[in-house]
């Protein structure tokens, strides 16, 4: 059973995505014992989630874990809540620009991650790397992947969420590789009940 991990490639003009760039890290300093696989999406609506969907359908993975860019924020935000809602402030790299649509027609309004989202906060906290649990994956391209990921594995007993990594002038990709693998672990070895700690963003 594999351990998924995915990221975006660049968006907006800029030239990287740390999402994406920090997957051939993450497989270098991961020691498993479960087989990691990585991918990187494409930033277009609809299609980043077929994608992942033709992911997890070909490597029946136990944990799915969707990372995306966060540019504005000091550090790496596990998210709690996917909401059905395209709403982008700016197109996607095929052009599109949805406003005020469904994700998926006909689903819940939102989702909760399966992930311990405290237990993983506290993880990368751990490493030394700067987190928070966040409240809002927006209604751009991460919160598209993120509703289409707990829709497709609803109720499926797979582990599965989103969590926002910031720029590398907040937290370099050597770092957030380390981070992220303290994180995967602990999830990994959660069981039972999320920590009961209070806290969380909503920008």
């Amino acid at each position: 059973m594999t351990v998924l991990v995915t990221g975006f490639e660049p968006f907006a003009g800029d030239p990287a995505n740390p999402s994406g760039d920090v997957l051939p890290l993450l497989a270098e300093v991961w020691t498993g014992p479960q087989p990691l696989v990585t991918a990187v999406l494409p930033v277009v609506f609809g299609a980043a989630g077929d994608r992942l969907a033709a992911l997890v359908a070909a490597h029946e993975p136990l944990l799915v874990v969707a990372l995306g860019l966060a540019g504005g924020r000091p550090g790496v935000t596990p998210e709690r809540i996917a909401v059905n809602l395209d709403d982008a402030r700016i197109p996607d790299n095929a052009g599109a620009r949805p406003c005020d649509l469904p994700v998926v027609a006909g689903a819940p309004a939102a989702y909760f991650s399966t992930l311990p989202v405290k237990a993983a906060t506290a993880a990368l906290r751990g490493a030394g790397v700067p987190a928070d649990l966040s409240h809002t994956a927006g209604s751009f391209i991460c919160n598209h992947v993120f509703f289409r990921l707990q829709h497709l594995l609803a109720g499926s007993g797979v582990r599965s969420g989103f969590v926002h990594v910031p720029s590398t002038a907040e937290v370099a990709l050597p770092d957030l590789a380390r981070g992220l693998v303290a994180m995967l672990r602990a999830v990994l070895d959660h069981d039972g009940p999320d920590l009961p700690a209070v806290g969380g963003i909503v920008d």
